[in-house]
């Protein structure tokens, strides 16, 4: 069954809760239709700042990223596992990544922490999946959820902002339409929230911003997976990916790679020190992003990093 959300007030939040009611529920195998504003919840982008946002917001509770949900997936119990795949990603028509003017390790690094705040404006062409800046550079889209998630299982309000081993804020570049991201279920029902657009994100997201923009729509199924994990995977064009989120880089590449070992000895029967040892030769580490507090890795193992015997 297919299901549409419509935007508004009903359907929208900025933080992540247990407590958060569900705006629908779903049976597993159902399809959830929907659009998105761009996570800091803009209608528009005007020719001179502020654009005009959505209202109303409450200060607190719509503090974070604009996102929709959340959705109940009816037999889903913490401790389990729930398969999110994308089906179609349609961008709006705007978006924008900004640049220095705030300081970050990395912005004190490159010099741009106290520089005045630059904008890129991008015009996107759903259409020929092609983006334009205002200097008339031109980009191909690859469009992706920067948050899909579930809330951690500690009553109260939590920020959208982290990535979590629940999901949220991973801001992949990889989870373009027809992959699938399976996520450990944190609370029954399982209370799924999605949103933050990006139309094209390289590996780092290294200036703290892909091309934010609203998606007109997104298509997602959602499903029960017999499978245990500790943090996410997913499943891409002719690859698996695992994930790792810390503070600290190095523990999240550790964690990464953690998963990386299960995925191999569940799919390739392999022993844990043969995987490590082989998956130092196939296996890719990729910095996800570098923006969000708790830092993410993501490690590739493509279907033909090796034959078997």
């Amino acid at each position: 069954m297919i299901h549409e959300l419509p935007l508004e007030r009903r359907t929208l939040h900025g933080h992540f809760s247990p407590d958060l009611q569900p705006v629908l529920a779903v049976d597993p195998g159902d399809s959830v239709v929907f659009s998105t504003l761009d996570a800091g919840w803009h209608l528009e982008l005007a020719d001179a700042p502020p654009s005009p946002k959505f209202e109303p917001r409450d200060p607190e509770l719509d503090a974070g990223h604009a996102l929709v949900g959340p959705i109940e997936v009816r037999g889903a119990r913490a401790g389990g596992t729930l398969g999110v795949r994308v089906d179609e990603l349609r961008v709006g028509t705007f978006g924008f990544t900004f640049a220095g003017g705030w300081a970050t390790p990395l912005n004190d690094y490159l010099g741009v922490s106290d520089a005045p705040e630059y904008a890129l404006r991008w015009s996107l062409d759903a259409d020929a999946s092609v983006g334009r800046d205002q200097h008339g550079r031109e980009v191909d889209l690859r469009p992706f959820l920067g948050v899909v998630g579930m809330p951690p299982p500690e009553p109260g309000v939590h920020p959208t902002s982290p990535p979590r081993r629940f999901g949220g804020n991973i801001d992949c570049t990889e989870l373009v339409a027809g992959t699938t991201l399976y996520l450990p279920i944190p609370v029954d029902g399982a209370l799924l929230s999605a949103g933050d657009g990006h139309a094209r994100q390289g590996d780092g997201e290294v200036s703290q911003l892909a091309i934010e923009c609203p998606l007109e729509r997104v298509a997602l199924t959602l499903s029960l997976v017999d499978l245990e994990l500790e943090r996410p995977v997913a499943r891409v064009d002719g690859a698996w990916l695992t994930f790792g989120f810390d503070e600290d880089l190095d523990v999240a590449a550790a964690q990464a790679v953690a998963g990386m070992l299960d995925l191999m000895g569940r799919e390739h029967g392999l022993e844990r020190q043969d995987a490590l040892a082989l998956a130092s030769v196939v296996v890719d580490l990729r910095v996800t992003q570098l923006v969000n507090g708790t830092k993410g890795v993501h490690a590739v193992l493509r279907d033909d990093a090796f034959r078997k015997p």
